[in-house]
């Protein structure tokens, strides 16, 4: 395979979407990645069409130098080319001679971005050089690499701190890189303090002085980092180096994904492939998978927030023109509108949300109240239905067609923990049963009472239901709602389980954490079996 990519499949080099999850975004606390990892996300982000992924550091570390030789053989980039991060040489010494510099070469990467201290006192404490040897650092590193047939840029580290302490120094440092051949000189917000107006300031001032070509790299550390790069943007960059959802060190970067969709949607520039927009939340969610966190919920264009609708007012507009209460059409980044049915939901909210789930209210205004009032009535007792559509999804349908759908009733049910002398625990559960006119009585041992009762429930049923067997609970929450009388109080579970294909999630409030988990358990199970197509006993 080759890092190699045919011209016709890129983006108008006129502007550089420069994407740096696998170094900067790699170095957030809580990531930890793998070469498999990198190459998996590296094929994400050339499938999403990003113009530049940097992949590490090659020479640092060996993850890194192992990462870009399995990329040149593994990887055929469509769009995207592939970038090497390293330093300018050491002071003293020539780049055609330095042990890092060669290394960037050996990487076999097409583009090479070399950081560069910009601010007078790092240059004199960090590097312990002088201004002048700094700027010869600079203009050898990027001639050797230009003269080895590689595209530079510079990220000049600091710079905004570096501007305010010595202005002139710091476009030096841009000047010397732009005059060694440097295709674009980024100015770096490394410690993440500039707010937006003072970026747009800064890029426009050193853009007229210096004539370079220029790219904006910010950090989030006054939650600005989107912000101030739109704001450079503004200003004349070019070039954005950004992080896929964010990820960076201290508080993050420049998120890659609300900054991709502003450029496209907002300024009208196209950045990306035709059609790559559509697959903006697919992509943010299958990278939150690989790095293994939690996709944001609330993370503008992709979380599955970004186009809920609580707000009864809210709703009764939507219901006449979506566009009322949103600013773009979700189906452009491949998002979803949804509904969400709480306390604050009106009768738009219900029937817009039935018709989200496939459930035609047919206008029933009757029909419409009474699941309204049901829906109030039953948040007042705990349960909460904008987390768990499934539970909403069968309390509309009984109130729909005039009765609950049922594939088995429940006797009762027992969970027993059981403290051993040895410090361990044993925990059974027994369920009494009736499906299709048989009643069935099952007992299971699990990792926790909850556990076991889920594993008597399959027992029971899946001789009568095999579909139970498919299903898997891959998420369990518990809440403890306001005490009552003291010590005691009410619990709220919410279950998510799968099939496979699909997820739902069901809702259970009870007294204690078992009795709140049956609930739940019974819904997923239910809900479950009506996704499966299979005819309810009763």
């Amino acid at each position: 395979m080759s890092t190699e990519t045919d011209e016709t499949s890129r983006v108008d080099d006129s502007f550089h979407v420069f994407d740096t999850t696998l170094r900067d975004g790699a170095q957030r606390e809580g990531i930890n990645l793998t070469v498999a990892d990198k190459l998996t996300i590296a094929r994400h982000l050339d499938d999403f069409g990003v113009g530049f992924i940097e992949g590490g550091w090659p020479g640092a570390n060996p993850r890194d130098t192992e990462f870009f030789a399995r990329a040149r053989q593994e990887i055929d980039f469509r769009h995207a080319q592939l970038v090497a991060f390293g330093a300018t040489r050491r002071a003293g010494g020539n780049a055609a001679e330095d042990p890092q510099v060669r290394a960037l070469l050996e990487s076999g990467a097409p583009v090479i971005t070399l950081v560069a201290k910009s601010h007078d006192k790092h240059v004199e404490l960090a590097l312990r050089t002088t201004l002048d040897e700094n700027l010869e650092m600079v203009r050898d590193t990027v001639s050797h690499l230009r003269a080895q047939g590689r595209r530079v840029f510079v990220d000049c580290e600091h710079f905004f701190d570096g501007y305010k302490a010595n202005p002139e120094y710091a476009k030096a440092v841009v000047r010397a890189a732009h005059e060694a051949g440097a295709d674009v000189v980024v100015l770096c917000d490394t410690n993440g303090g500039m707010l937006p107006a003072q970026i747009q300031a800064v890029v426009a001032t050193v853009l007229a002085d210096t004539g370079a070509r220029l790219g904006i790299h910010a950090q989030d550390d006054t939650g600005c980092a989107v912000a101030n790069t739109l704001a450079a943007v503004d200003a004349g960059a070019t070039h954005v180096q950004c992080t896929a959802n964010g990820y960076g060190e201290r508080v993050g970067n420049a998120n890659l994904f609300p900054v991709v969709a502003a450029l496209e949607l907002k300024y009208g520039k196209q950045v990306l492939p035709e059609g790559a927009l559509a697959e903006m939340t697919r992509i943010s969610h299958a990278i939150a998978e690989v790095v293994n966190l939690t996709p944001s919920t609330h993370q503008p264009y992709v979380g599955v927030s970004a186009f809920a609708h609580k707000a009864g007012l809210h709703a009764s507009a939507i219901k006449v023109d979506p566009d009322l209460y949103q600013h773009i059409d979700p189906e452009r980044v491949g998002n979803t509108m949804r509904m969400l049915v709480s306390d604050m939901a009106g009768r738009a909210s219900i029937e817009l949300k039935g018709k989200e789930l496939g459930v035609d209210l047919g206008g029933d205004r009757e029909l419409i109240a009474r699941v309204v009032d049901r829906v109030k009535e039953r948040e007042l007792q705990g349960y909460t239905y904008e987390a768990a559509d499934a539970s909403f999804e069968l309390l509309l349908r009984a109130e729909a067609e005039g009765r609950a759908r049922r594939f088995f009733r429940t006797e009762s049910w027992r969970a027993i923990v059981e403290d051993r002398p040895d410090g361990t625990h044993a925990n059974e559960a027994t369920v009494k049963l009736w499906a299709k006119g048989e009643r069935i009585v099952a007992t299971a041992e699990g990792n926790g009472p909850v556990n076991a009762l889920d594993r008597a429930m399959r027992v029971a049923l899946e001789r009568i239901y095999p579909q139970l067997a498919k299903f898997e609970l891959i998420d369990y929450k518990v809440r403890i709602l306001e005490g009552r009388h003291g010590t005691e109080s009410t619990t709220r579970v919410l279950v998510t389980t799968s099939d496979g294909n699909a997820e739902w999630a069901t809702v259970g409030v009870g007294e204690n954490v078992i009795a709140a988990s049956w609930q739940a358990l019974e819904d997923a199970f239910t809900y479950g079996l009506l996704r499966a197509g299979i005819e309810p006993a009763e």
